[in-house]
């Protein structure tokens, strides 16, 4: 057993109650590439458990189509935006200890009020990415 630390080294879980460390986040699409070929084979049933700490809005917004996306915030607050495939909007605010779930196929992004911690649970299959 060892230590590690989830801003760091995200955690896949995958088929069959698997729990795996992953290596160094860098953040650019290359580190999202090579985790897709890691574990793609494990489907829609394959979730990226991260944290992310943030000083500033998004500047893209994403989409998941094969499955829900947890984002639980575990310090200071979140404006998350979601826009559903039929137009529908919708905006909540987080604080810490609080989440919200983008349901697969719905746009989002965040406002960010100061700084703030969120913890992802993702079914990352598909992930679509576009300018905010």
């Amino acid at each position: 057993m060892s230590v590690r630390e989830i801003e760091k080294n995200p955690i896949h879980l995958g088929r069959g109650g698997t729990a795996l460390a992953e290596p160094d986040f860098t953040g650019d699409p290359g580190w999202y590439e090579a985790y897709g070929q890691r574990h793609d084979a494990d489907g829609a049933d394959g979730r990226l458990v991260s944290m992310f700490t943030f000083t500033k809005p998004w500047d893209t917004w994403e989409m998941h189509p094969k499955g829900a996306e947890v984002v639980l915030c575990t310090a200071g607050r979140m404006v998350l935006h979601q826009e559903a495939p039929d137009g529908t909007k919708k905006t909540v605010t987080l604080k810490a200890g609080q989440y919200a779930i983008n349901e697969p196929g719905v746009w989002h992004t965040a406002d960010i009020e100061g700084t703030a911690t969120a913890v992802f649970i993702t079914s990352g299959l598909g992930t679509e990415v576009k300018p905010r």
